[in-house]
């Protein structure tokens, strides 16, 4: 399949993405490592925190690429859509994990995608306090950045369904009465969902599926390429696009996810 953008444009996305996920790193231990402040987005309906420091990594975010690409499209979590008739749309999460930054869990972590006329191409999951980033550089390369060090990652390609490693948390957005209609992959969860980390494990092999509930799209689109790359397949429970959100499935191979979209048919609709 022919790539949506040349190798150079590839080239010049990748790069800047490589270069704002130190400069979002630095910003954090530099301006945010501090106290903030929280409140909840639901007001007593449920909790879905925000913190001052999601809208000051958005901001910073939006900063970053208005200066290097002023007439992109910009999508974040926190505030809103900034349109224009550009093809490239970036999406945002500023902080993807905000109850595990909330509480000091390393895991949460800064998502970005490119999408070129709706589609993900490039993804970053930038993880500050792990002091880690994954980052596609093409739609057939991925790798993860730590201390300084460029590693090519893949998924686990030999996995089997006997030897799966699964990955899955369903953030009481999946009733317990329809938890019941899957008992199989209830107990296949031997490891627990960390957001965003657990899609890069499985896109560098340590896991084989994940599965969660609820995305939105600046949930999922900056990993979709990112696990695309690596050679992992990603969908909907239904088998829907996986740029529709939702609830999501990623695998290592095609026929643990054609096994394990079986398995939640129960609760799939």
């Amino acid at each position: 399949m022919k790539s949506l953008i040349s190798s150079k444009e590839y080239k010049l996305y990748a790069n800047f993405l490589n270069k704002l996920a130190k400069e979002l790193t630095i910003y954090y231990y530099s301006k945010l490592n501090k106290t903030f402040k929280v409140s909840n987005k639901l007001k007593g309906k449920g909790y879905d925190p925000v913190t001052t420091s999601d809208k000051a990594f958005e901001k910073f975010i939006r900063s970053k690429i208005k200066n290097k690409f002023p007439d992109h499209q910009v999508i974040g979590e926190e505030f809103g859509h900034k349109k224009s008739k550009s093809d490239f749309t970036w999406v945002i999460d500023p902080i993807d994990g905000t109850r595990s930054f909330v509480i000091g869990n390393p895991t949460w972590s800064n998502l970005i995608s490119l999408n070129y006329k709706g589609n993900p191409i490039l993804g970053l999951a930038n993880f500050p306090v792990l002091k880690k980033y994954y980052l596609n550089y093409s739609d057939k390369v991925a790798y993860v950045f730590h201390n300084g060090k460029r590693k090519k990652i893949s998924v686990n390609k030999k996995a089997t369904f006997k030897s799966v490693k699964v990955s899955a948390a369903f953030h009481g957005w999946l009733p317990l009465n329809k938890q019941k209609k899957i008992p199989q992959i209830l107990k296949l969860m031997q490891f627990p969902c960390s957001d965003a980390l657990s899609y890069s494990h499985l896109a560098e092999g340590r896991v084989d599926i994940v599965i969660q509930c609820s995305n939105k799209i600046w949930d999922i689109h900056p990993l979709i390429p990112i696990v695309k790359a690596a050679g992992g397949n990603i969908s909907t429970w239904d088998n829907r696009d996986a740029i529709n959100a939702g609830n999501i499935l990623v695998s290592s191979n095609k026929t643990i996810h054609n096994k394990f979209l079986k398995l939640l048919k129960p609760v799939s609709k």
